[in-house]
This record gives C-alpha cells, sequence and structure tokens, in this order.
C-alpha cells in the first residue's frame, strides 16, 4: 500500500531533532576533546562515570518515550484534551523517580564503580564525575516530559531551540570550569560533571518559559496539575516499564562493553572514548528519523491507517541510511584529521584509525536497524521491542566478552559487536512488523 505521509512530513518531525542532537554531541565533543587534553585517565573517568549516568538517564528516557507513544495515539485519534492528563502523570511519576535515583547513587555508586573498575585512578575520576552529574537527572527527567509531548504531536521545532541554549551553556562551562578561566576553579573533571547539570537546569526552564508564554498549551489541557489517577498512571507504565527497561539495559550493556575494554589497558579504553564521540556523532541522523517513526506509526495507527505503516518505515529507512552514509563517507576520507579533534597523542591516533572504519560501516547498518526497531515502539507493542533488546544484547555481550577478555583479539574485533548487534535488531524487527501481530494494539 502507498503511504499518504510525504518525505516532507517525515523530514518537518525529524529534522529538528536531527539539529539537536547535533548540538548536543557539540557537548560531547567538547567534554571530550577538553578531558582528552587532562590525559587518558580523565578520558577514561570520563566514558566510565557519563556511561553509569546514562544508564540511570534512561529511566526517564523509556518513561517519556511510553508517555510519547500514548500522546501521539491521542494526536491521532483527535482526542487531544486528554494529552494534558498524560503529560502530567508522566512529570510526576519521573520526578519521584529522580529524587529517588539521585538518593540511592550518593549513597552506594563508589561502592559499585569500586567492584567494577581495575584501575585506581580511573575509578577516583569516574566518582568525582558522578558525583557532580547525577544532580542533572532532575532536570533531565523534566526535558523528557516535555521532549515527550512535542515530539508526540509533531511540534519538534522547540526541541532543539532548548538543546542550542543547552549546549551553549555546556561549551561555555567546559571550557571555564575543566580549566579554571574567568575566576572560577580549575575542577577538571569535576568541572564537566559540573558545567551539564547547570547547562540541563538552563534548558528545563527554558523549555517552561517556551510553553507557558509562547505555545498555545490550553488546547491539550497542560498545568492543570490533575490529581493522581493510579488507572492513568499505570496505563502509561504498562507501555513504559519495557522501555525503562530495555534502555537502562542497553546503556548498561554499553557500560559492561566498556568495562571489557577497562581490562585491556587505559590506552584502548582511551581509544574508545574517542571513537564512541565520532560514533555518536555518525548516529546523529538516525535519532531523528527513528523518534519520527515512532510517532508516526503511532498517530497512523490511532487514525485507522495501520495499512500505510510498513510503507512509512521504508520510506525513513531510506532517508536515514542515505543521511548516515554522507557522515560515514566523510569520516573514511578524513579519519587522522576527525581523530586530531579529540587528541594529539600520535599512540591514539594511530590505535583509533582501523576502528574508525569498522564504525562507519556499523553506523550505516544502524540507519536501518533504528528505524525498523522504533517502528516496532511505536505499534504499541513494547514488550515486544524489550525482547528484540533482550535477544540482540545477550549475543552482543558475550562477543564483546569472548574477544576482549577470553581470546584478547585487538580493539576492532571487540567493536565488531555493533555491526552484529545492528543486522540482529534489524532482522527480528522486520520479521514482527510483517507479521502483522501488531495490528489492534490500545494503548
Amino acid at each position: 500500500m502507498f503511504s499518504r505521509v510525504s518525505t516532507r512530513q517525515i523530514w518537518s518531525i525529524a529534522y529538528p531533532i536531527i539539529l539537536g542532537s547535533i548540538a548536543q554531541n557539540i557537548v560531547n565533543i567538547t567534554d571530550t576533546a577538553f578531558l582528552g587534553r587532562l590525559g587518558e585517565v580523565a578520558l577514561g573517568g570520563g566514558v566510565i562515570g557519563g556511561l553509569f549516568y546514562q544508564v540511570l538517564l534512561m529511566i526517564g528516557w523509556g518513561t517519556g518515550l511510553g508517555g510519547q507513544i500514548i500522546i501521539a495515539r491521542r494526536y491521532g485519534e483527535g482526542t487531544h484534551k486528554a494529552i494534558g492528563r498524560v503529560v502530567e502523570h508522566v512529570l510526576y511519576f519521573l520526578v519521584l523517580m529522580a529524587l529517588l535515583l539521585v538518593a540511592l547513587v550518593l549513597l552506594f555508586s563508589n561502592g559499585m564503580l569500586g567492584v567494577l573498575v581495575d584501575s585506581r585512578a580511573i575509578l577516583d575520576a569516574g566518582s568525582e564525575f558522578v558525583n557532580y552529574r547525577i544532580w542533572g537527572l532532575v532536570f533531565a527527567f523534566v526535558n523528557y516530559t516535555f521532549n515527550s509531548f512535542y515530539v508526540g504531536i509533531a511540534r519538534t521545532k522547540v526541541i532543539t531551540a532548548t538543546t542550542i541554549v543547552m549546549v551553549l551553556v555546556n561549551v561555555v562551562l567546559d571550557y571555564a570550569l575543566i580549566f579554571g578561566h574567568w575566576g572560577l576553579p580549575a575542577m577538571g573533571i569535576g568541572g564537566a560533571a559540573l558545567a551539564s547539570v547547570i547547562s540541563e537546569a538552563v534548558s528545563c526552564a527554558f523549555f517552561m518559559f517556551y510553553t507557558w508564554f509562547y505555545f498555545d498549551y490550553k488546547p491539550y489541557r497542560l498545568f492543570k496539575f490533575y490529581k493522581l489517577n493510579t488507572r492513568l498512571l499505570f496505563r502509561i507504565m504498562n507501555i513504559s516499564w519495557p522501555l525503562m527497561i530495555q534502555f537502562s539495559l542497553s546503556i548498561f550493556i554499553w557500560f559492561v562493553f566498556f568495562l571489557f575494554i577497562e581490562k585491556m589497558g587505559e590506552t584502548p579504553l582511551a581509544v574508545s572514548n574517542i571513537l564512541r564521540s565520532v560514533y555518536i556523532v555518525l548516529m546523529i541522523p538516525i535519532w531523528g528519523f527513528a523518534s519520527a517513526t515512532n510517532t508516526l506509526v503511532s498517530q497512523l495507527i490511532g487514525q485507522e491507517r495501520a495499512g500505510e505503516v510498513m510503507p512509512v518505515i521504508q520510506k525513513v529507512i531510506i532517508l536515514s541510511m542515505v543521511s548516515v552514509l554522507v557522515l560515514a563517507s566523510i569520516s573514511l576520507l578524513i579519519p587522522e584529521l576527525i581523530v586530531r579533534v579529540y587528541t594529539n597523542d600520535m599512540v591514539l591516533i594511530q590505535q583509533s584509525m582501523p576502528v574508525l572504519k569498522l564504525i562507519a560501516l556499523a553506523a550505516i547498518g544502524m540507519a536501518g536497524a533504528f528505524v525498523m526497531f522504533n517502528g516496532v515502539s511505536g505499534t504499541g507493542n513494547t514488550r515486544v521491542s524489550f525482547y528484540i533488546e533482550l535477544v540482540t544484547l545477550s549475543l552482543y555481550v558475550l562477543w564483546a566478552y569472548l574477544m576482549a577478555i577470553v581470546f584478547k583479539m585487538p580493539l576492532s574485533w571487540v567493536w565488531c559487536a555493533e555491526i552484529l548487534y545492528g543486522v540482529l535488531v534489524m532482522a527480528i524487527s522486520l520479521w514482527y512488523l510483517r507479521s502483522n501481530r501488531w495490528r489492534g494494539k490500545l494503548v
């Protein structure tokens, strides 16, 4: 069946998210480049502490995505007045969850990292990063609530503006707090974490300011602060909990992936932190197109146009893969120049070259896999997407363990896990969507 959803409609949802991802990756590149000037230990501590924080962050991301699916379905059904209650119940849950996680991390994070990390220097650096960074969780979770609302109703331009504000604040404070400029203390890795917390707080304030003063929120009945409805909260959580676990598990497995590499030595870990930053840049278009897929699939089902789901997904995959192919080609043409953004150490530069080529190939495969996978989530069958992630991540971590720990293969062999993961996600998601078992799912 031919889809009435045009390329322009897809692009109108995706490009603000892509621009926002570009801005967020400027933060990632800046952090990595600045920490790279402090040495291998700072790079290693940054990646370990950062991934530990991201594991917790994914709880909010998964809940927000569950809310986004329901919001998009209500928007597609035309029941706009029901959206405000969904948004506020997502907010209630996320704020309480953020406060609980902050308390738990402050009590137990040092002990947890101590069990997992061998290098004392990297442990100290990672712990310092986490102890500052964790305070940003509350602001990040509120931001995810706003994201779920704006993406769910396909009004994503404000996300770009908010992210740009966050980036500008973060880059300036990174420079000042890491190295100690303009009368501020030189905090090193702790300064990078504190800069991120402040920038998230500013972006949260920007979201609130824009929504209250510049957005017509009345048709959606926002800011009514409804009494807690446990039935609605359970409905949201029924959609969200598989996504919460799925995304947290995904980042946790990447955290374990880097712990395996940490066992290979401080140099492979520093190289992998640089490559992680490059890889995320290559993935920039994917986040936008994947979010657009999620929203469009849920809206189409709400409009009783389920027959258009697969044609739309195929159209988005083409756009996503072409976009990533452009970025991957650039990275293959000037690989050394790209790595020099992060470090001047010739050992790190030379060891990065073979893996950089591999991750460029992996990113192209991920362009199709992530879109297909978000198509599964968009149907509302989040438990199925969770099972797909569980199976593929199990094989991913097994491969990494065998290559890094058992067979002690070169770093490029460990990173081949990304190609394996992309192929498996694409194949299983395609099989499920073609089976039509998702039709008739209510959210």
